[in-house]
This record gives structure tokens, C-alpha cells and sequence, in this order.
């Protein structure tokens, strides 16, 4: 029986790719390197299986594509602070999307403003608050979207400035532990799951509960006695995300960032909340809070809450 499987394996390996053979040995890794409770050992679980799922999941960024193809609801709430911890303008509405015919809008059902939340062409003032927009606003009537996630690809190849910026925060929020290109300093530090940087982390598996579904908590962590600098190779600090153990779709993600690159710093803390509307897995609670600093701009501290209902 041995012999029938090496054979096996030797017949399918000229079948395997290169990356493919090398991700699977990355995986099996990353396993052994990974905690798991005694109740996930008891499940006889396939961790380097598992981990595949991890590091390929598409189900985090398909819910916030999803959220183009129906109509909701969304309380927003927008805040810029001083070094005080005063708030120095701020954006509180509620806006409601509307999807038809293939196309969607939104309307602004109420909407307060304070400080100099806009420039004075109407613009945002603050990154925080463009990033907000570029989620959850709607401008103008959108058609023709989708919710394919299928070979999409986030690289910012062939893009400059502002939309290259966008690119590679789509990876960062969509993708965390994915390699990003063209950002100094950070891009390769924040590919987790390379088998080396892994060293740096502590990684677990248990079980957990996410609104009554069983789910599957994997957690990772900066191991707390690394050196001083191990620790200048480390973006991201921690990032627990809950898969539900049904159909591994990611139900609920937190995570912090930071690093300290001289020209720039930033200090970050975002959580996830998913929900179903009908067959559509998407977002139904976002908090960001995030402390930025960029050589020649003065330093930003916001916050954000995007809480979504009503869908249809």
C-alpha cells in the first residue's frame, strides 16, 4: 500500500507546478510550527490543508464585493482627532444604497459635518476619510459590477500615485499577510505566512463561537521575546480571524498594524463583523482607528464606524 502511494505522488509530480509544490511544502511548514487545542487535535483536523484555505481565502474580499450588488442601510460615522484626543472635524450620516437594473446609488438620508472635514471644493480632507468613501460611498450611478473574485488581482503594477496608494491599501485591508509591492521599507515584512517570518509569530488554532455557528479562531501573534531587531521586521502585530467551521467563510477578523520607518509611521486597529443577507456573506460592522504619520504632512489620527443593516 505504501509502494501504490509513493508511486502516486512520483506520477503527479510532473503535474504539480513549481509554486504549487513549493506552496504545499510552505504549508506543511507552517504546520508544524502552528498550536492547536485539544479540542481542534481531537477533530483529527488537516492543518497544512487548512492553512492552504487560510493564505487563499477570497471570502473576506467577495463580502465587501458583495455589498455592490444589493441595497442597505449604513449609520457612518467619521472622526478626526488632535494630539489631544479632541475631535477637529467629523462626518455622521446615514446614507442608504439602492441597487436596480444592474446599477447602484446612494442618497444621504441625514448628514452632520463638523471642523474641516471638506476642502473647499468638496473634496475630503483627511485619508481616513477617503478610504471611508472608497468602501462605503457611492458616487454618482455604478453599473456593470460584479462580485467575481476569481483571479482578481490587487498589484499595483502599471499604476502611480493616487490609484497605486488604493491598490496597495486593498491588499493591506483585504489581504493581510499577503506581500505588497512598491510600499519602502514594509512590502515584504507583511507576507505572514513565508515560512521565515513565520518564525516571528506565534500561531494557533482553536475553536470558537461567532453569533451562535461553530467556528474555527486562528490567531496569530507577535511572539513576545523577539529582539529588538526582530521586531523592526514585524508590520503586522496581531490578527485573529473566525472561520466558520461549515464553510470555512471568514465571519469576523481584528487586526493591528504598526511600524516605525523614519520617513512615515502609523499605527492601526481594524474589526470585522460579517453577516448573511440571504445567500450574500457581507459586512455588517467595521471599526478602524488609526494613527498616521508621512514626512511633509502633518500627523492623522482617525477613527471610523460603518454599521450596515436593511440589506436587500
Amino acid at each position: 500500500m505504501k509502494r501504490f502511494f509513493l508511486l502516486a505522488v512520483v506520477a503527479l509530480m510532473p503535474w504539480l507546478t513549481p509554486a504549487a509544490q513549493e506552496d504545499s511544502v510552505d504549508n506543511e511548514r507552517l504546520a508544524r510550527m502552528i498550536s492547536l487545542s485539544e479540542a481542534v487535535i481531537r477533530t483529527d483536523l488537516n492543518v497544512p490543508r487548512f492553512m492552504d484555505r487560510v493564505k487563499n481565502d477570497t471570502t473576506f474580499y467577495k463580502a465587501f464585493k458583495n455589498l455592490h450588488l444589493l441595497g442597505y442601510t449604513s449609520w457612518n460615522d467619521i472622526r478626526i482627532k488632535n494630539k489631544r484626543g479632541e475631535i477637529k472635524a467629523s462626518l455622521i450620516s446615514k446614507t442608504r444604497q439602492t441597487r436596480s437594473k444592474g446599477c447602484r446609488s446612494m442618497e444621504v438620508l441625514t448628514q452632520n459635518v463638523s471642523g474641516n472635514f471638506f476642502d473647499d471644493d468638496s473634496s475630503y480632507n483627511y485619508n481616513t476619510a477617503e478610504l471611508y468613501a472608497g468602501i462605503f460611498f457611492t458616487k454618482g450611478i455604478v453599473c456593470g459590477e460584479t462580485n467575481i473574485v476569481k483571479g482578481v488581482d490587487f498589484s499595483p503594477r502599471g499604476q502611480s500615485g493616487m490609484e497605486k496608494h488604493k491598490e496597495q491599501l486593498k491588499i493591506l485591508f483585504f489581504n493581510p499577510g499577503k506581500k505588497i509591492p512598491g510600499i519602502p521599507f514594509i512590502g515584504d515584512k507583511i507576507d505572514i505566512f513565508d515560512p521565515d517570518k513565520a518564525a516571528l509569530y506565534d500561531f494557533t488554532i482553536d475553536f470558537g463561537d461567532y453569533e451562535g455557528q461553530s467556528c474555527y479562531v486562528f490567531s496569530i501573534k507577535v511572539k513576545p521575546d523577539l529582539s529588538g531587531g526582530e521586531r523592526n521586521r514585524i508590520v503586522i502585530d496581531s490578527m485573529v480571524t473566525w472561520f466558520s467551521a461549515k464553510t470555512m467563510e471568514v465571519m469576523a477578523r481584528n487586526y493591528d498594524m504598526s511600524y516605525d520607518a523614519g520617513v512615515y509611521d502609523f499605527d492601526v486597529h481594524m474589526e470585522v463583523q460579517m453577516t448573511k443577507a440571504g445567500e450574500y456573506l457581507v459586512p455588517k460592522l467595521l471599526r478602524y482607528t488609526g494613527n498616521w504619520d508621512v514626512v511633509f504632512k502633518k500627523r492623522e489620527r482617525g477613527f471610523f464606524t460603518a454599521t450596515l443593516f436593511d440589506f436587500n
